[in-house]
């Protein structure tokens, strides 16, 4: 609840199908209810940054104004809308990092799935913040990023087997990807910033 403005949503019915089962209950469409979940604990984030004065809501997010107006529209109540100051949106400029963060995750997102799509904005416009990635998605705990990761950007994410921090791997992606290296130890386990990237994000 932020300034009496309760995030919740209903799933679409159109994101249900009939069982095939005898017990005619509905069949839950759980990848697309997961998605509407992170979208709303996103768009929290978002919000309470609009309300500090910190960010618009396009800035927030990563995401376009037509962008925003599509998600807002199709899953959330009107009446959640109005505390975002659309009047205020304007689309938010890119700086190269997040342009290249953004490169990296296309790359891997699932094909011609304008969802994913989506969520690479959105979750390069947010490592840029100074928190756990995680974090400052809004999500409940690591876990649900790596099944957002797993889920949009398998590739990409399988190829975290050492479990190291969402946001340290996709920059030490981005530089494999660049040709450079920011780390000068020979290996992980010699290296002094070691719990800097493999510590815990609790």
């Amino acid at each position: 609840m932020i300034r009496g403005t309760q995030i919740c949503y209903q799933p679409s019915e159109r994101r249900h199908s009939q069982s095939s089962s005898t017990s005619g209950w509905p069949r839950r469409d759980f990848e697309w209810d997961f998605d509407e979940h992170v979208l709303a604990c996103v768009l929290w984030r978002a919000l309470e940054e609009v309300e500090a004065g910190e960010a618009t809501a396009t800035e927030a997010t990563g995401l376009s104004r037509a962008e925003l107006l599509d998600i807002l529209s199709c899953i959330f109540p009107t009446s959640f809308i109005h505390g975002f100051c659309m009047e205020e949106w304007n689309d938010a400029e890119q700086g190269m990092e997040e342009q290249l963060l953004r490169r990296l995750l296309l790359k891997d997102a699932r094909p011609a799935d304008p969802k994913s799509a989506r969520f690479a904005k959105i979750i390069a416009r947010r490592a840029l913040r100074d928190g756990h990635l995680w974090q400052e998605l809004g999500l409940v705990d690591r876990s649900e990023l790596s099944r957002l990761l797993a889920t949009h950007f398998p590739r990409l994410a399988a190829g975290n087997t050492n479990n190291m921090k969402w946001k340290k791997y996709l920059y030490h992606k981005l530089c494999e990807a660049e040709g450079f290296s920011l780390c000068v130890a020979p290996s992980c386990q010699e290296c002094n910033e070691f719990k800097s990237c493999f510590g815990s994000e609790e």
